[in-house]
């Protein structure tokens, strides 16, 4: 029987257009969901668009169109970017969809509200728009807030709050004991030092008179539900919480909460790893078992920003390297860099330099001239289907990458289970070199697909490792070795293809 395995990225807010850093935790987490459907898991992989609040508000009147109107056109890119870069989710999920989303923040309310957890206080306090949060003076640097540089507005306004501050022991149990286990240590330790502290009750509305754009607190119109406490409510939402069947045993909540993997950035930790839990542990649901939370992407060692002038647009990165074939496969060779260099528990930097250097290292003259290596050969001396049996040698080489590959991917280690398949190719290459593949065609044929046999299932090991990966990549080269992924009697039936990465001149 399979096991099941929840995985879900952050929302993304569209007050701005996707760019590189948006792509990377897509990609990031879509590694992951695919791997879990190889090894034979049931899984559910959530994405979406977080698209109420202030600030979408503000960049929709800066563009001179509705809200609604704005927000769904930026969703759409967003959507289409995970079309683009050939992620596997199996939900977009909307936050203003009203069917699916808005009964699940409703209820969860509720029962917050039931469970003597909402209460409502006259407050004045400092608001980071950009956060959309409010803060402390202690989170200021020099009065600015230290991510967004801008200055908080100081609001005075009638709020209901979330009492936060009640489940800071029981966070921190959670945490210790694993129970909720968050990763890299560099945020667990910078949670600790928050719960340390003790938390503090959160804001959950805003009077709706200054803010429509959002759910209204049910029974009272007066006041919107915080984004946070909304968007939140999107991992629940989107596998059925609020609706008619959540409490059957066959619904997706049922099946699928809680979540096994939560993937998000560094900078949102507050709102997930305290007051998630929170909202969680009075609504008396189970924690997520994992909260991720990835680096920063810099570009040119520059933090990414619209004023600097260094955002990468995904879409036009492709655009730009159109001529070199499909995009699906530029869009892999992306796919590719980001997990190869950048490591998955630390920033990391994109220069189109050190993009295009990776490309012709590892893509063009590395997969690719393996791939055309063992391909080209086989296809023009062997023809039909044809099988063999591996020596002890290759056997071992294999059966010790795939340990290390797993050991790597199930750490999060990304970059390092790369290396190793790339391990893997620098063996096949030597191989092909040692035995002089060219020359035994003519005279040793018996040996000639002896060899041949032994480097087709050298690559297919490498197609089937680079699945999660480069997952277009990957069924290419099963398309040239004639061969199926899932199998392992392995019988090849090869035919050559274009070259996959033309090097970049």
């Amino acid at each position: 029987m399979s096991n099941k395995f929840y995985i879900t990225t952050a929302i993304d807010y569209v007050n701005g257009n996707p760019h590189i850093g948006h792509a990377f935790e897509k990609i990031f987490a879509d590694v992951l969901a695919r791997y879990h459907r190889d090894t034979g898991d049931n899984v559910f992989f959530l994405t979406g668009t977080d698209e109420h609040g202030v600030k979408n508000v503000k960049s929709a009147e800066a563009a001179g169109i509705p809200v609604r109107e704005f927000t769904k056109k930026n969703s759409d890119k967003f959507k289409e970017l995970a079309k683009t870069l050939n992620i596997s989710n199996d939900f977009f999920i909307r936050t203003t969809d009203k069917e699916i989303h808005w009964p699940a923040v409703e209820k969860m309310w509720r029962v917050l509200d039931k469970a003597g957890d909402i209460y409502k206080k006259k407050y004045q306090g400092l608001y980071c728009v950009g956060h959309e949060a409010f803060v402390t003076r202690k989170d200021l640097t020099d009065g600015k807030c230290a991510l967004h540089k801008k200055a908080p507005d100081m609001v005075e306004e009638e709020n209901y709050f979330f009492r936060l501050s009640k489940y800071t022991p029981k966070i921190k149990e959670a945490v210790t004991s694993k129970k909720l286990r968050i990763v890299p240590d560099s945020s667990l330790n910078e949670l600790m030092n928050l719960l340390e502290d003790g938390l503090e009750d959160v804001s959950f509305s805003r009077p709706s008179k200054d803010l429509k754009w959002g759910v209204p607190v049910p029974g009272d119109p007066s006041q919107t539900i915080y984004v946070w406490c909304d968007a939140l409510v999107n991992y629940i939402s989107a596998i059925g919480y609020g609706s008619e069947d959540s409490g059957s045993k066959t619904s997706n909540f049922n099946k699928f909460w809680p979540a096994d993997l939560q993937v998000i950035g560094k900078d949102i930790l507050r709102f997930h790893a305290a007051i998630w839990p929170g909202m969680l542990m009075s609504a008396g649901l189970a924690l997520p078992k994992v909260l991720f939370a990835h680096g920063f992407i810099s570009v040119g060692g520059e933090k990414i920003s619209k004023s600097v002038g260094n955002v990468i647009d995904p879409f036009e990165l492709i655009e730009k390297y159109a001529r070199l074939g499909p995009s699906e496969l530029i869009a892999d060779a992306m796919r590719y860099y980001l997990l190869r260099e950048i490591p998955s528990t630390r920033d990391g930097d994109f220069t189109i330099e050190r993009f295009e250097e990776r490309y012709n290292a590892d893509l063009a003259s590395g997969l690719g001239n393996f791939v055309s290596r063992v391909v080209t050969v086989g296809a023009k001396c062997i023809s039909g289907e044809f099988d063999g049996a591996e020596s002890e040698d290759v056997k071992r080489q294999i059966k010790k990458v795939w340990a290390e590959y797993r050991e790597f991917v199930e750490s999060f280690r990304f970059d390092e289970a790369l290396q190793a398949v790339w391990g893997l190719i620098s063996y096949g290459d030597k191989f092909v070199d040692s035995e002089k593949i060219w020359e035994l065609a003519k005279s040793d044929p018996k040996r000639f697909q002896s060899d041949i046999f032994e480097l087709c299932v050298i690559l297919a090991n490498v197609a089937k490792m680079l699945g999660p990966f480069l997952p277009r990549t990957s069924e290419k080269i099963f398309d040239q070795l004639g061969a199926k992924p899932s199998g392992d009697n392995w019988k090849f039936q090869l035919k050559k293809g274009e070259a996959m990465f033309p090097r970049i001149k």
